[in-house]
């Protein structure tokens, strides 16, 4: 008998276009030593992802975790919004199953989209009143999409107004050597600054001089340009 799973990537295969598929590749970077290399894409848009998640909330969770595995992009995204749903609905011990099988297949949630779309929801909101110490190991993993899963998790206390971790792990990411984690964490600090202006410039009258560019540039995008330009030409007191 056909598992679910097949039967979900045979619906995603009959969705596929070939043109938005190629334009994917491109924008998810997946040529030979790009941070996406070998990542195989369908062409289908997450709209549609999200309209066909809402008629598979009766698919089984092994079944779920067994499409997370697929070589192709699209049907791993499916699978988090899936994990997504039913967590959302799902009781504390459901949500502890799927939080921890979640961590367990992190080498599968291996772009930038699969992480800022999932993390939140399912690491950041399980841990808003537990312990938050494995996001200390995940800042530490050699694995990228770890560590963006770490600081990305921080966007749910961000929403709940606690700025501790997001803080905390933005510094332990400044000597990151990888542009997508100067990204996140500049757009984690951004968004903190949105909610609390005072604790972003704290951050900022420690780091600014020395924070990578990128990382710098995405947390004052919101900023006055004057203020801005003294930022980026070092000048703030």
């Amino acid at each position: 008998m056909e598992s679910t799973a097949a039967r979900i990537s045979k619906r995603l295969e009959a969705l596929a276009s070939p043109e938005a598929a190629q334009f994917a590749q491109r924008f998810f970077k997946t040529g030979a030593g790009e941070y996406g290399e070998g990542d195989l894409f369908r062409g289908i848009r997450v709209p549609l992802l999200r309209k066909l998640s809402v008629s598979l909330d009766d698919a089984p969770l092994p079944e779920i975790i067994q499409l997370l595995s697929s070589p192709w992009h699209e049907d791993r995204l499916l699978a988090l919004l899936l994990l997504m749903r039913r967590f959302k609905r799902g009781r504390e011990v459901d949500q502890e199953e799927i939080y921890n099988l979640y961590l367990a297949h992190t080498r599968h949630i291996n772009n930038w989209d699969l992480v800022d779309i999932s993390a939140p929801h399912i690491v950041g909101r399980f841990l808003e009143y537990r312990d938050r110490s494995v996001l200390y190991k995940l800042v530490n993993s050699c694995s990228l999409w770890e560590r963006r899963i770490a600081i990305l998790s921080t966007m749910h206390f961000i929403r709940q107004g606690e700025f501790t971790d997001t803080i905390l792990l933005a510094e332990m990411l400044l000597q990151d050597k990888e542009e997508l984690l100067h990204k996140a964490t500049g757009w984690m600090l951004r968004e903190l600054g949105k909610r609390d202006p005072a604790a972003l410039e704290g951050f900022l009258s420690k780091h600014f001089r020395t924070m990578p560019r990128v990382m710098l540039r995405y947390a004052i995008e919101r900023f006055p340009e004057e203020k801005r330009q003294q930022y980026l030409k070092g000048h703030c007191t």
